[in-house]
């Protein structure tokens, strides 16, 4: 089990011993991965994939994509316990948000074999990178705030994200992207593009609210330039979806997708990626999901 002990802002530290004995209740051996530095979280992970065992992440969003990059396309089961701030993925995969729930149908399912069968993304960047996703890749205005944010060193927490939102919004500009979809080109101006396998972002903004994990296709959002009122306006649109239905929102569905532009760096699952250009591939049934 790779565990976040900073998840949900720190709330949910004293979790960790109680999971640990809801999963070995129903017959699971533990073993616990925390700590440390990310690469050695990952490489516990990827140590826990070469034996053979299943792989469960405690955690937010973050946390998850790392255990994502070591079983994708592997067949090893993978379970996660939402104790996160957002929980995007598991709350989009109709998992129990209760962490405590969430742990126990983890074991049924590893006692009873019980697993579903997930959509990834698979991102391969021009400068070599390679990485994989289960919720949103933002290649726009979210993006930036992100890149800025982790910039940022006062105020700490999430009046970082507040303070590189307006930052972001001051120095707000439409930016030339070419996107290709299953081979057909287009070109466009934007301040806002986002390829979801799932559909929500940043702690339930439905930003591609029609996205669907189990089709063997991604979901592509684009807003072409807006003025800083305007989407600020159209921003709360987004956690009912209903953005999707404005005029100047364009929408689109491929199962691979070239995305490019100046000057801009990809964000996926709330991870920094690389920057652009990349090449995003549906890769259908890559996850093997625990699911009682």
């Amino acid at each position: 089990m790779l565990a976040n002990p900073t998840a949900g802002k720190g709330r949910r530290a004293g979790l960790l011993p109680v999971v640990v004995e809801r999963l070995a209740a129903e017959g699971a051996v533990v073993r616990v991965v925390t700590g440390g530095t990310v690469a050695e979280m990952a490489a516990g992970a990827a140590s826990s994939v070469a034996d053979g065992s299943a792989v469960v992440a405690m955690g937010g969003d973050g946390t998850v994509h790392l255990g994502l990059q070591a079983v994708a396309g592997t067949g090893v089961p993978f379970g996660i316990v939402p104790a996160g701030t957002g929980n995007d993925f598991a709350a989009r995969l109709g998992l129990p948000p209760d962490p405590l729930d969430a742990a126990r149908g983890i074991a049924v399912a590893l006692r009873d074999g019980a697993t579903r069968a997930i959509d990834l993304a698979r991102v391969v960047g021009a400068d070599g990178t390679t990485a994989w996703f289960g919720a949103v890749l933002a290649a726009g205005f979210d993006a930036f705030v992100n890149e800025r944010a982790n910039r940022i060193r006062w105020p700490r927490g999430p009046q970082r994200y507040n303070r590189a939102i307006v930052e972001e919004l001051l120095a707000l500009k439409a930016r030339r992207y070419r996107m290709s979809l299953d081979g057909t080109e287009r070109e466009f101006a934007s301040v806002l593009v986002a390829v979801g396998n799932t559909e929500s972002y940043g702690g339930g903004f439905r930003i591609v609210p029609d996205a669907d994990p189990a089709d063997g296709l991604l979901d592509v959002v684009v807003a072409e330039p807006l003025g800083r009122l305007t989407l600020m306006r159209l921003r709360p649109k987004v956690y009912t979806g209903e953005h999707v239905h404005d005029p100047r929102v364009s929408t689109y569905r491929a199962r691979t997708i070239e995305l490019a532009a100046d000057g801009v760096t990809a964000y996926a699952d709330g991870e920094r990626i690389c920057p652009l250009p990349v090449t995003i591939t549906c890769v259908p049934a890559a996850l093997t999901l625990l699911s009682a």
